[in-house]
């Protein structure tokens, strides 16, 4: 029979095992992260893990999401700050610097090692559409603060948002020494169409 853990040791475990989640996916990304290797860090049975989680893919997904929260929660407080008076090229650099953002943490290994992939093949359908849920539902918030075009459709620019994000998966094929530039000059082009008036 299971062991009932307190609120408060629940709490404590799962953010041991974000924690540590998040380390092995640093350290092996997602094939080499194990479950065996998740407990032994946390130093609980393995039994345990699972009454926290299903599978290890959706402990790293619950991490992987922690994380791009965290990076959108910054480029939304940013937005906020800005009080409205946000123009076009003030949107190209925001959104670049949380794109730059990505590249500096461990999604960006698991994009371009095809791990990402793997790891989705592997989620319930429910979950991934609810992670494309709160994508849209960003950009529904960030049009409740920068002036935009009326009548945007949000699934579009949701895509289209996730579509550049993607494209850091070639930046080799690219042009190393070009990316950045291509990066903004991509960015921009949503900018132009999605506000109303670009500086």
């Amino acid at each position: 029979m299971p062991k009932s853990f307190t609120e408060h040791e629940r709490e404590y475990i799962k953010k041991r095992l974000k924690e540590e989640a998040k380390e092995c996916l640093n350290l092996y990304g997602v094939r080499k992260t194990t479950v065996d290797e998740l407990v032994k860090r946390v130093n609980i049975p393995k039994g345990t893990f699972y009454l926290f989680y299903d599978s290890k893919e959706l402990l790293l997904f619950d991490v992987i999401n922690d994380v791009q929260d965290e990076i959108q929660s910054r480029l939304i407080g940013e937005l906020q700050t800005s009080s409205g008076n946000i123009g076009g090229e003030e949107l190209v650099e925001l959104l670049f610097s949380l794109y730059k953002k990505v590249e500096s943490t461990f999604l960006l290994n698991i994009f371009t090692n095809g791990e990402l992939e793997l790891l989705m093949r592997k989620l319930p359908l429910d979950t991934v559409e609810e992670h494309l849920a709160q994508d849209d539902f960003v950009i529904e918030k960030i049009l409740g603060i920068i002036p935009h075009k009326p009548d945007i459709d949000i699934k579009y620019f949701s895509g289209a948002l996730r579509g550049i994000f993607l494209s850091m998966l070639h930046k080799r094929e690219i042009g190393e020494d070009v990316f950045d530039g291509s990066l903004k000059l991509m960015i921009r082009g949503i900018a132009i169409q999605l506000m109303e008036e670009t500086k």
